[in-house]
């Protein structure tokens, strides 16, 4: 079975400069604008779920595996999207979530962690054992990583061969696997992996992969997760240097399957992106970046709200944010550092982001919900969309966007989408159209 993501990967390792871009949120305001995304560009979508979002257990968004696969569908359904062009892959999965019990109580709850993502029907699993857990020494190294990747494998492996789709999932590795969601200090110096680590990496999961009876799956691992030197903390981004990748971009050469997955390349450049894609990181990763930009279009409504709507029935969206994050503030305040008032800004407005665990607080939905209704009531003057979102005010101007507050926001995080899209989708071509056909029966 040939499929969209293999297709993807086969056209780039054939010299093609096309690659994909991973959607890591579970918003469902996000989600949407990614399917409408893919919908204008006429490709499929690839969604991940991360192991602190969606596990066996709910995670932070209260979603098993098959939940968020609902969620996925039931927004595909209502865009008219076939769910046929939608990839659904688990990012992280492994013993992070639990890296503070000792290893074997960690790694027996990420091997249930994988199991129902597959069970689920997921199909791009990232096996990620890079973290340390309680007695472990730091860092794990590439020997006890890549065992438990091995260990990780064969259970998905096993879990998809009782579903009947073993040869419909895909794999990613990889022992440089930047923090989910972003670096949690300010970021200093940053280099890219180094190629012997990479090329190291390799050998060492292959030779783990052969220990475990898994050698006939190698042809299925399609990315390595390397650090490309791309990263972001709570007031600065550091930018892809395409002169410090020379080396370590050849890595892959003589792997007929294997491409680079990057981590962490929310508020990259268009033209960095596309450098990414032409030095081989074919899969890039955005999650923090897209809910950033919802927050801004959301707070822009907000100050438009300001304008239009008596204060006595104003959502206050922003105050209400504010309050439900000082009540709760296990989300943010192990990471953002100095005085009350910096602390203040870093909640409201950093690039980390931690403000996108507090979106499904019933408190701040029904503010949003309230934002949306007041400002369905009046007919936002353009005058005002200019001054708070001048991109969509000229689509709303040219007649392609329509004034009203869902659909400037799904813009908004679409402006997020569309240098990602451009990047990896040069021509725009429906990948459903020019599938490879291979001798190996993948997703």
């Amino acid at each position: 079975m040939v499929g969209h993501l293999w297709n993807t990967v086969s056209r780039h390792k054939s010299g093609e400069p096309v690659g994909t871009y991973s959607v890591c949120s579970a918003h469902p305001m996000v989600l949407e604008a990614a399917i409408r995304q893919a919908i204008d560009d006429d490709t499929y979508v690839l969604i991940e779920a991360t192991s602190n979002q969606v596990d066996q257990f709910g995670g932070y968004t209260g979603m098993r595996p098959a939940d968020f696969r609902e969620k996925v569908f039931a927004i595909a359904d209502a865009n008219e999207f076939a769910r046929d062009r939608i990839v659904l892959g688990g990012d992280h999965l492994g013993p992070n979530r639990w890296r503070k019990e000792p290893a074997e109580a960690a790694m027996a709850k990420a091997e249930d962690l994988v199991e129902a993502y597959v069970a689920a029907g997921y199909t791009k699993i990232h096996l990620d054992c890079s973290m340390s857990c309680a007695g472990d020494p730091v860092p794990a190294g590439d020997d006890l990583v890549a065992e438990r990747t091995a260990r990780l494998l064969r259970v998905a492996e096993d879990a998809a061969k009782r579903e009947g789709i073993t040869d419909d999932i895909l794999y990613v590795i990889g022992t440089e696997v930047p923090v989910p969601g972003g670096s949690a200090e300010t970021l200093g110096g940053l280099t890219a992996t180094c190629p012997q680590a990479a090329r190291r990496t390799l050998e060492r999961h292959r030779a783990a992969f052969s220990e475990f009876g898994l050698d006939h799956v190698w042809p299925r691992i399609i990315a390595m997760v390397v650090q490309p030197g791309v990263e972001f903390d709570h007031l600065q981004v550091v930018d892809y240097r395409h002169d410090r990748t020379t080396e370590l971009r050849t890595v892959l050469d003589d792997q007929p399957n294997l491409v680079f997955e990057a981590h962490s390349t929310d508020y990259q450049s268009s033209e960095r992106l596309d450098e990414l894609v032409g030095d081989h990181w074919a899969i890039l990763k955005v999650g923090p970046g897209l809910t950033f930009a919802m927050r801004e279009a959301l707070f822009a409504l907000a100050l438009i709200e300001d304008e239009l709507v008596p204060t006595d029935v104003r959502s206050h969206l922003i105050d209400v944010i504010e309050r439900r994050m000082l009540a709760r503030p296990e989300y943010w305040e192990g990471y953002y550092d100095g005085d009350p008032e910096e602390q203040r800004i870093a909640r409201r407005f950093s690039f980390s982001d931690r403000l996108r665990y507090y979106w499904p607080d019933p408190e701040i939905e029904a503010a949003v919900d309230r934002l949306y209704e007041n400002l369905a009531r009046v007919s936002i003057p353009l005058p005002l969309i200019s001054q708070f979102l001048p991109d969509q005010y000229a689509r709303v101007h040219a007649g392609v966007l329509a004034p009203e507050p869902h659909e400037l926001v799904r813009d908004k995080i679409r402006d997020a989408l569309r240098p990602y899209a451009a990047a990896c989708l040069p021509t725009a071509v429906d990948d459903r159209a020019q599938l490879v056909t291979t001798g190996e029966a993948l997703v």
